[in-house]
């Protein structure tokens, strides 16, 4: 998941931001995840790890309707079909469910591994005595 991303880049400019963001639009239209009753997040490879764990720390609702999702598109896919236009995922609807959960098991994982490495060592008496 953790794919360099030039987001922070953008957002960090509202003129970038608003010039790129129909562009954004037309490439997410284009991408045809939509047009199969998917979310964005859905098309997140689950061989990590990170999404693994995060999968499982899904609410249950959350977790069937990926599922569902899931399924419907697979049945697409084989049928060579797309879903009816009324029950294509809309640009409100496609909002990140499962990255956010990914960013906070990958920061989980970073502070354990800091911790781990950390080194602790002992003042020196004479910095402690001189302090005195």
């Amino acid at each position: 998941m953790s794919n360099p991303s030039a987001i922070s880049f953008v957002m960090k400019r509202p003129w970038l931001q608003k010039w790129l963001e129909p562009l954004a639009s037309w490439y997410s239209n284009a991408a045809g995840y939509r047009q199969m009753g998917l979310r964005a997040d859905d098309l997140i490879p689950e061989e990590s790890d990170s999404v693994q764990l995060a999968l499982k720390r899904l609410p249950p609702k959350e977790a069937y309707d990926r599922v569902f999702r899931l399924r419907r598109a697979f049945q697409c896919s084989v049928s060579h079909r797309l879903l009816p236009k009324e029950e294509w995922t809309k640009p409100e609807e496609d909002l990140p469910y499962l990255s956010k959960i990914i960013k906070d098991i990958e920061a989980e994982i970073n502070e354990r591994e800091d911790l781990e490495t950390m080194i602790v060592t002992k003042r020196a008496q004479n910095a402690k005595s001189a302090a005195h």
